[in-house]
Parts: C-alpha cells; structure tokens; sequence
C-alpha cells in the first residue's frame, strides 16, 4: 500500500504537497504528498487487516517474496540509482552501490529464511518447554536522506522476515526511491497493506507513527536530538525502540601502518557520500613519526577530488542534501579560522561557480592543529570535511578516540596484533574496524554506544529483534 494522499496534484502548490528537488540543480524532480496523523492512521490500519494473513505464511514464504525483489531491483538497478541520484545528489557510482546494497540486504534475509525456528528444553520430570519466535506485529520505520535506499533495507528486511507489517516514513528531501522500492516489492509479490509508505514531515508523520498505539515497535536512523525526542515519546507506550543515531568516528593510524593504503582509507571514509554518512571517518589521528607524510599524500588526494553533478561521468562529489546542511558545515568550519583552533590545508569554502551556483556544493576540506576542544572534534560533522590531529603514541590516540559523547565506529590502521587488540578493547565503539573503515555488510550486527543510539540492526541479531520470545510450559 503506498500512501500517495493528498488528492490529484493540479500543478499548484499548497501545503498538501512537499516539492523534492535536485541538490545539484535546483530543479523540481516531483512533488509527494505532505500526510498527515490521519494519513498515519489509515496505513497502520491497513497494516493490521494485512497482519493476520502475513504473519500465518512461513518464514520461507517470505523469504521467497525478498528474494524475488532482490532480483527485480537488480534488473532495474540503473533506474533506481538515477532517481537516487538525482534527489540526494550523490556520484551515480555510488548510488548503483548503494541500490545494489538494497538487493543485497533481501538475500541476505531470503537466505537465512530456512534457519528461522524455535526450541525445545527438555526438562525431565518437570515437563517440557517449547519456545517460539513472534512476529511483533505493526513496526514504524523513519528512515533519513543520507542513504535512503540502504537503510530502507535494514529496516525493512529483518522486519518483514520476521512476520511484521510496516509502516514507513522516508526523509522529504530524497521520498522517490522509497516509493519507487516498495512499488517493486508489491510487484514481487508482498500483499497490500504489508508495507505502507507515508511521506510527510517528521512533525506530522513522523510523531504519528511514534505515537499510534498500533505501532509497537520503532525504527530510527538521525541525528541524536531527534533520537532523544523520540525514546520519550514512545517511552508512553512502552514501544520496542531502534535508534542508529549520530556519529563522530574515530580513525587511528599508527606508525607501522600501510600509509598508502590508511590515506586511501580516510579519503573515501571521509568524502563517501559528500561525507554525509554517520559512519564515516569524522576525526583522524595520525601518529606524529608519519603526520608529515601522511598529511602531504592525503591533500594531494583530496586535491584530486572533482566535484559537481552526480550524474555527470568522472564526479567523485556531489552537493550537499540541502542549503541548511551546507550552511551548517561552513559555519562551524568558519568557527575554525575565527577562533584559532587550526589550520584549514585545504577548501574550506562553499564552491562557487557556473557548474556549482544552482547546487549545494561545498569544497572536500582538510584542517590540521585542530584544537581538542573545537566544535569540529566534539559535534558530529556531516559534511566534506576532515579534521587532523597527530598523536605521540598509541594511549593518546585513545583517549583522544573516547573525547566524545558519540561511540558508533572506530577504525585502527596497523600491522600490530596487539595494537589491534587495545583499540578494540578500550575505544567506546559498536564496530570497530582494522585496516578498512566504513564497510557495513548486511551480514554483521550494526549499531553505537553512548549518544549514538540503543539496539543494533542487520544480521541475525536484527532478525531477533523483531520477534518477541513465546513459551509453552508443558507439563506432564
């Protein structure tokens, strides 16, 4: 069921509809309806007329329906990544990436369909036990613009496996490829009402879908405010609670790390997605016997970097999301210079230009001698923009890594076994990381410590999680 509310569009526009435009150009792609709380009310009813039935089919079933849609989006692939493309603005290249990422998510849980059972606990004399696996019943999802497409997977492939009904929100700067993935899996066969997506604000749908007492259980990716506004009103009802939230990842690379592999390393962990992911490398700390050479190699690469349209051949940056996210990044990189609390290497600007005028661009930035205390190390930056600090040996460098309120990833870079073993041991992480950063297969448990969130998503730990445990006491 996709909830296109709001009437015929006329060609005028009014509040019922939210314009989606392209960061890079400025041109109105399509407009989705602004829902409403009785928008909200009408999905979730219709995702508990479809619960009954869904739930009945076996987890192998299911799996079937994921598996065919996993196919159908590989087919059309290219479609999807344009459309993704052209309402977030990130490089084609990495939008077929994360499209193709989608399509891995469903097999993955197509895949683990057949191991999907109970247990039984023999206890002697006493009886016995058998323990089931339930589906919760109506889940929410609100998922964000950075990586739509990605995130979609992980809410709705452990959910739908598991027998839920859904009831999903995308961000209203990048709506298209949602509706246009869950168009695919009713074509795949998911039944109507199984999956409902609702575009609106996060004020109107958003609350709603939080607050709606069919929904029991809620899934959000953000930022850590909205996370926090959202624990307490969902505290209410007593709802299940996912919230993958903000990020300020740490990268450490040691003395005998690989250089040329670490730099590039940090410059796809930083500059991935315009640097707007919340795993990406966030600060870097670098050994003070390599800084200097390290420095040099990675401005270099970042000098390389082309930026503009991403559906133009060779673009390795596109736009930021929108004007606010850019103005965001130049202020605290502003903050910098005023303050005195480093040195910018490189960019530090918005782009300027005939290529880069309509869009939200903003230069791929390096900043050196950043000050422990600047708003560039202690506030989570979502946007081109690196932060450098050298480090005199291996203690420093962790409770540099642990000077934050955020613990989603961390990476160490480092031949050393040992070395290895203390980040992974004393770095407040979720997912640390050795020689690579950013890489999240569907197959592993995800999520942070701290203010960057509670639970964990993908993985067969995601899969338990939207099941609630069932016991039948037998006793003979």
């Amino acid at each position: 069921m996709l909830m296109r509310i709001g009437g015929k569009d006329t060609g005028g526009l009014d509040d019922r509809w939210i314009e989606v435009k392209n960061p890079a150009t400025g041109e109105l792609i399509d407009r989705v309806p602004s829902g409403t709380t009785n928008d909200v009310a009408l999905a979730a009813d219709a995702a508990e007329a479809a619960s009954g039935n869904w739930k009945k089919k076996t987890a192998r079933e299911r799996g079937l329906i994921l598996f065919h849609a996993a196919g159908l989006v590989r087919e059309q692939h290219r479609d999807i990544a344009q459309l993704l493309t052209m309402e977030q603005g990130k490089p084609l290249r990495e939008a077929v990436d994360e499209v193709r990422g989608f399509a891995n998510i469903l097999e993955f849980y197509a895949g683990i369909s057949a191991h999907s059972s109970g247990e039984t606990i023999r206890l002697g004399p006493a009886g016995d036990c058998m323990v089931v696996h339930e589906p919760i019943g109506i889940c929410g999802a609100i998922i964000p613009w950075n990586m739509p497409v990605l995130i979609m997977g992980w809410k709705i492939g452990p959910a739908l496996l598991a027998g839920n009904t859904m009831v999903l929100k995308p961000a209203s700067t990048t709506p298209l490829s949602s509706l246009k993935l869950a168009a695919i899996l009713e074509k795949a066969g998911l039944p109507p009402g199984v999956l409902n997506v609702v575009t609106g604000s996060g004020e109107s749908v958003g609350a709603a879908i939080v607050r709606h007492p069919l929904i029991r259980k809620v899934s959000f990716t953000g930022d850590t405010m909205t996370g926090e506004k959202i624990r307490q009103m969902a505290s209410g009802h007593l709802k299940d609670l996912v919230l993958e939230l903000g990020g300020s990842d740490p990268m450490i690379v040691m003395d005998d790390a690989d250089i040329d592999k670490a730099v590039e390393g940090a410059l796809r962990g930083r500059f991935y997605n315009t640097g707007q992911t919340c795993t990406a490398v966030k600060r870097l700390y670098v050994h003070e016997k390599i800084a200097g050479i390290f420095l040099t190699k990675l401005k270099m690469r970042v000098e390389s970097l082309k930026a503009g349209n991403g559906l133009e051949p060779g673009i390795d940056l596109g736009p930021m999301n929108s004007a606010v996210q850019r103005e965001r990044i130049s202020c605290m990189v502003n903050n910098v210079t005023e303050r005195g609390e480093g040195t910018i290497l490189i960019g530090g600007s918005e782009l300027t230009g005939p290529s880069y005028d309509a869009g939200y661009f903003y230069s791929p930035t390096l900043v050196s001698d950043i000050s422990p205390g600047a708003q560039l190390i202690t506030d989570e930056i979502f946007g081109p923009v690196l932060p450098v600090m050298s480090v005199p040996d291996l203690d420093t460098a962790i409770i540099e890594a642990n000077r934050s309120r955020y613990g989603l990833g961390a990476s160490i870079w480092t031949t050393n076994l040992a070395t290895t073993k203390r980040v992974f041991d004393d770095v407040h992480a979720g997912i640390i990381w050795v020689n690579r950063h950013l890489t999240v297969p569907p197959d592993i448990p995800f999520g942070g410590m701290n203010e960057s969130g509670m639970g964990r998503e993908n993985g067969s730990h995601a899969l338990d999680s939207y099941s609630r445990t069932k016991t039948l006491y037998l006793g003979w």
